[in-house]
Parts: C-alpha cells; sequence; structure tokens
C-alpha cells in the first residue's frame, strides 16, 4: 500500500517522534526556529563540517538532505548535532529513503553526528516502512485536527516554541 505523502517533510517526521504540538504549530506555519540558539549551532555545524560537499539538496520541494554521496550505491546524508533525539533523526532519515524509494530510487542512509565522531548507516526494512506509513497517517490526522495541548517534558526548555507553549508558566 502507497500512502501518499505528498506534503510531509522530514521535519514533520523529526517532530512528530519529539513533540505532537511542536508538529502541529510547524505545520500550521508558526514557525520560530529561527530565533533559537540550538538551531543557529546546528547551522553553523552544517556549514562548516562537510565543507567539500553540497549541501541542502532539495527534492520535490518536500525532503532537503544535507548531502549525497555516489558511488556504488547512493548514500544520503543528514548532519545531526547530537544523538538526544535519536528516534527521530532515524525515521527522519527513513523516511527520506523510503520517499524516494517510492520514486524508484535505492539508497542507503547515513546519520552524521560530527561532535561525537560517530556515524549510523540505515538501510530501509519492510517493518520500517510499516512505521513510516502509519506515522504519515497520524501526522495527516494531527495537523487536521485542533492544536494538541501542550505536555511539559525535560526537553521542552531548550525547544524554540517553549514560550508559545509554557509562556507565563
Amino acid at each position: 500500500m502507497i500512502v501518499n505523502e505528498k506534503n510531509i517533510t522530514g521535519t514533520q517526521i523529526n517532530y512528530y517522534f519529539i513533540c505532537k504540538t511542536k508538529l502541529w504549530l510547524f505545520s500550521h506555519h508558526i514557525q520560530m526556529e529561527h530565533e533559537n540558539e540550538d538551531v543557529r549551532i546546528g547551522k553553523l555545524l552544517h556549514e562548516t563540517r562537510f565543507q567539500r560537499t553540497k549541501k541542502e539538496i532539495i527534492i520535490d520541494n518536500t525532503i532537503a538532505v544535507d548531502f549525497i554521496k555516489k558511488g556504488d550505491t547512493l548514500e544520503i546524508h543528514d548532519i545531526k548535532k547530537s544523538k538526544k533525539m535519536r528516534k527521530a533523526h532515524k525515521l527522519q532519515l527513513l523516511y527520506y529513503l523510503y520517499y524516494l524509494k517510492q520514486r524508484g530510487i535505492d539508497a542507503i542512509g547515513v546519520l552524521n553526528y560530527p561532535l561525537l565522531n560517530k556515524k549510523e548507516t540505515l538501510k530501509l526494512k519492510a517493518e520500517d516502512i510499516i512505521e513510516i506509513e502509519t506515522t504519515i497517517k497520524d501526522i495527516n490526522a494531527i495537523i487536521n485536527d485542533k492544536m494538541p495541548i501542550p505536555i511539559k517534558r525535560n526537553m521542552c526548555g531548550k525547544c524554540s516554541y517553549y514560550e508559545f507553549c509554557f509562556g507565563g508558566l
């Protein structure tokens, strides 16, 4: 079964696994990332690492991969600052592989953690496809409903939406 992932971005997949409120706000064009220090650090990391590669490759105005390596196997690379949100990072990259596979392109994914000097290679498996298709359905349900009530967690303090969700508390 092919689920229509049109208009679902990698960022939305990532936010789904981090916070449903953040997903909803971002999906309704309420974006505050430009004011967040962690986002600025991430952008700087993208600009200063892997300098010999073309970065931010946008495909179909839907997904944006950090860089691609061509060889015997096409490699889709995503650069991340830390492993704190590993599941979100992993599913975002697997979504990129799924998106490409739907268009007849087979690739592997590589999560790059340059500050940790680590990388992780991912291959899209049948169970990943099922999880991604379920996630796409859930994302559509969330963004087509009312904003989910914010749930305060430890990670909220560093979120660019913190003041929006919890300002005055």
